[in-house]
């Protein structure tokens, strides 16, 4: 599924009284992928929220296609266009792998028990589809949220920090997922401490250059 153009308009953000950054204004593009850098307390994840309508914004818009993201029609389409990974891998602990990511992808479209074991096997999961997942690793419970990239069809991507307490191999195997999906197309959004200098035609904002 191929993006709609995203548009941000002279945003800012403000935290306990205190502004992390302000007019900041940047278009993406289908096929785009976007680092946010910057120092800690400099607005990372909370640029992430905002775009992903989790967090009000102090001042600005974001347009997907023609409608602001922030109201009425505009905010329900972009909530159906777009996939949020938080930092913490939001599972609960009392579900196995399979449950989890049952209830997730429902709250958008349901999905069947065999796209849920195959996810689960592209991200090295096969074998613990049914082991509840506080009996999993920091780094297979971060395996179980992102299987949801391969489970839910949005065309913008919003993550933040993916590659934490994965593997190289999970990390290689990542890398090549946001390359594909942006090569379809689609936009990916992402905050992260491992190198990405190597991946073509990537993007970098960073906030602390953000005044």
């Amino acid at each position: 599924m191929k993006s709609q153009p995203v548009d941000i308009r002279q945003l800012a953000c403000e935290r306990d009284q205190r502004e992390l950054f302000e007019d900041l204004s940047l278009h993406l593009e289908p096929g785009d992928v976007l680092q946010v850098a910057g120092p800690n307390g400099s607005g990372k994840t909370s640029l992430l929220r905002i775009l992903a309508g989790l967090l009000p914004a102090a001042a600005g818009d974001v347009r997907y296609g023609e409608d602001s993201i922030f109201v009425g029609a505009g905010r329900d389409l972009w909530r159906q266009n777009r996939l949020y990974i938080g930092h913490a891998p939001a599972v609960k602990g009392a579900l196995s792998a399979e449950e989890n990511l049952s209830w997730l992808c429902a709250l958008s479209k349901p999905v069947s028990r065999e796209l849920i074991w195959q996810a689960l096997q592209r991200v090295g999961l096969h074998g613990f589809e049914d082991v509840p997942c506080d009996h999993l690793s920091a780094g297979q419970q971060r395996r179980v949220a992102l299987a949801r990239l391969y489970l839910e069809v949005h065309p913008v991507w919003i993550l933040d920090e993916p590659f934490t307490a994965i593997d190289r191999g999970g990390v290689s195997t990542l890398e090549a997922h946001v390359m594909a999906h942006a090569a379809s197309g689609g936009i990916v959004v992402l905050t992260t401490h491992h190198s990405l200098d190597h991946l073509s035609g990537l993007r970098c904002l960073d906030l602390g250059q953000v005044t």
